[in-house]
């Protein structure tokens, strides 16, 4: 009986491994010749070993304002690559790179070097897809200065380029899988006022949209505009809802709005970036408002760490630049 059942068990493994090299061979398996079923087995998984798990790389920018100056001088320069092009290598080495987006892209941009009502032309879509930028999140104070028809051209002229969108109530979610992982975007406004178009912050919202990102993906980000203009520390308000959507589910959360780097913490072993400062924007006034960070993270069997950041300069009232300073990344919040 012993001796039928040894014959069962290795006619079984002759046929599961013979179905292994007929549907692998012409890429996987060089032709060898073997003696017998122990050379055959080392063999076979000698030229076809395991794979170990693939890195992928996230990079997640401050504020991205191609409004008011920055626009006037795209236009003005006929580049719509200029805000971008000394920073494109950097981003576009990464898996995916998820920004702030707080401009509209709209026809018949005014062109100004003033004013707190921000849009941008509508071919600065092309400068974001040439600097590698894939998700964008439109939840915030700017994003809907143009109205609802402001935020659907926005949509569709980013979307035109292949930049996926979150926040808006009609692109909710941004969904982009990578290496076999799948990946959702969130994006929530606490600033200003409540708009139709735009997602709102509150409780409820953040763990139903939590909840649906959990459900058809394996990693979930939530980018929030939150926090106190102009400060370094996340104030109560950040560190109550970022440790509300780790706990109820989020992977990781990034923080933008107050134009100055802050502090980041690590909450339950989850990442909170509370504010990488600006990206591109004309704030010229002062050395902080020139200032932000790149932060890095690798995901690995769905799971995120190895978190840097890198530091960045702007110049030329909205030309973004790498920089030496080590000052200006953040630590971390204790």
């Amino acid at each position: 009986m012993n001796k039928i059942l040894l014959i069962f068990i290795v006619s079984i493994l002759v046929g599961v491994l013979s179905f292994l090299v007929i549907n692998n061979s012409p890429k996987k398996f060089n032709k060898v010749e073997v003696n017998n079923f122990g050379d055959f087995v080392f063999s076979y998984f000698q030229q076809n070993p395991q794979k170990e798990s693939e890195v992928i790389k996230l990079k997640f920018t401050g504020d991205v304002i191609l409004a008011r100056s920055v626009n006037f001088l795209t236009v003005k320069n006929n580049d719509f690559t200029w805000s971008f092009k000394n920073i494109d290598s950097e981003l576009q080495n990464a898996d995916i790179t998820i920004s702030n987006f707080e401009s509209p892209l709209i026809k018949n941009c005014p062109l100004t070097n003033e004013g707190f009502k921000f849009c941008g032309d509508e071919k600065n879509s092309q400068g974001v897809k040439f600097a590698g930028i894939d998700v964008v999140g439109l939840a915030n104070n700017h994003a809907g200065n143009y109205g609802e028809d402001g935020v659907n051209q926005t949509i569709n002229n980013l979307e035109k380029e292949g930049i996926l969108v979150s926040g808006a109530t009609q692109r909710k979610i941004a969904y982009k899988e990578v290496k076999g992982t799948k990946f959702a975007f969130l994006a929530l406004n606490s600033i200003g006022y409540k708009e139709s178009s735009l997602l709102w912050l509150d409780e409820k919202t953040l763990k139903e949209l939590i909840e649906e990102a959990r459900k058809n993906s394996d990693v979930v980000v939530v980018q929030i505009h939150w926090g106190t203009e102009y400060t370094d520390t996340p104030n109560e308000f950040q560190k109550k809802y970022g440790h509300l959507a780790i706990d109820l589910g989020a992977d990781m959360v990034v923080g933008n709005h107050p134009h100055w780097v802050q502090k980041y913490e690590v909450y339950k072993d989850k990442y909170i970036l509370y504010a990488l400062g600006n990206f591109i924007f004309d704030q010229e006034w002062s050395a902080k408002t020139k200032q932000g960070v790149i932060a890095e993270v690798e995901v690995k069997e769905k799971q995120i760490s190895n978190l840097k950041f890198i530091p960045v300069e702007i110049k030329n009232y909205g030309q973004v630049f790498k920089s030496l300073d080590s000052s200006i990344i953040p630590s971390k919040l204790e």
